[in-house]
């Protein structure tokens, strides 16, 4: 998506894995726009970048789990009792996830560098470059831009796990979680409604859901869809308009979070208190770092790296519904 400023002033985009010269990042007066999200509402609420669980493995446990047969009334007679019953025993799995590497880099010249004062565009007398520092600047988008990555793997991240050095990890996200769990339900192409949330809801208590702090993630079209299904009128009458941020249900009240990263297709009601980001430090390193690369001539290099995945919990504590309407 195009930035404010790709739009006012026509500003060409740097291309991937190209030096950051004079001319491919050139400077401008004027404040700072994008219209790309720059919030990851997802990530946030699990912990963020700065919060979650470590590991010293790429792949880590998401839960254990155990399930008992189905409940029945017992029918031992005193005779019976007399002779123990045939042992059985409750058996346990484990659910896994993966850390995936997220790595990003700059490469910058030193004359860009050193051509702070030089100006683009509109050049009025006082005009200033509204980029102090063009490698602090740099470094500050490219925490965002794994952040964005990040929270939208949190949603669509697709499992895969390396079985080489050439096959890269790849974190499971919640979708691919749900798909085909009991807590899924599916839409066929029709519009949000109340009778489809309260299937939804329905489905995940059945699932063994326990309701802790279910968030419902959506898309800004859902999301006006869940404040038309569920307003109320306004206690005041000069003042119009509602906006829904929790349901009351039936198994617990659900808070609401829209995210622009959630398909709109698609609407999400996640536990978020068995969810966290794992995180995989590099030794004497950390978590998400910075560092600077080798020389190779008269430019200013670094790079970006970190290993994160999702920790989703149970599937049973989270429901889904799939295939909605994404028109108004």
């Amino acid at each position: 998506m195009k930035t404010f400023l790709d739009h006012i002033i026509g500003v060409s985009k740097q291309k991937p894995g190209v030096l950051g010269t004079v001319w491919g990042l050139p400077n401008y007066d004027g404040e700072l726009f994008t219209a790309d999200q720059v919030n990851a509402p997802l990530l946030s609420i699990i912990g963020g970048l700065n919060g979650g669980l470590q590991s010293s493995n790429f792949e880590f446990p998401t839960a254990s789990l155990y399930e008992f047969p189905d409940a029945e009334q017992p029918e031992y007679s005193e005779n019976d009792s007399l002779t123990a019953p045939t042992a059985d025993h409750i058996a346990r799995t484990q659910e896994k996830n993966v850390v995936q590497i997220f790595h990003e880099a700059i490469n910058l010249s030193y004359a860009k560098l050193s051509a702070s004062g030089r100006l683009s565009g509109i050049n009025t007398a006082g005009s200033q470059n509204n980029v102090a520092d063009e490698r602090d600047w740099q470094i500050a988008r490219k925490l965002e831009k794994v952040a964005r990555d990040f929270n939208y793997t949190l949603y669509n991240g697709v499992y895969q796990i390396a079985t080489d050095a050439d096959t890269a990890n790849k974190s499971r996200g919640m979708f691919e979680l749900m798909s085909g769990k009991d807590g899924e339900v599916d839409a066929q192409g029709s519009e949000l409604d109340k009778a489809l949330t309260e299937q939804l809801f329905l489905a995940m208590h059945e699932a063994g859901a326990t309701f802790r702090n279910v968030i419902l993630f959506a898309s800004g079209l859902q999301k006006q869809k869940i404040t038309k299904i569920y307003q109320v009128l306004p206690q005041s009458r000069n003042v119009g308009g509602a906006n829904i941020e929790q349901i009351v249900t039936d198994f617990g009240n659900i808070g609401i979070q829209v995210d622009r990263m959630c398909p709109k297709d698609k609407l999400g009601a996640f536990d978020v208190t068995v969810m966290a980001p794992v995180f995989s430090p590099v030794p004497e390193k950390g978590n998400l770092f910075y560092e600077p690369l080798a020389k190779t001539g008269a430019s200013e290099k670094g790079q970006l790296y970190g290993q994160m995945g999702l920790d989703h919990g149970p599937a049973f504590m989270h429901g889904v519904i799939k295939n909605l309407k994404t028109t108004s």
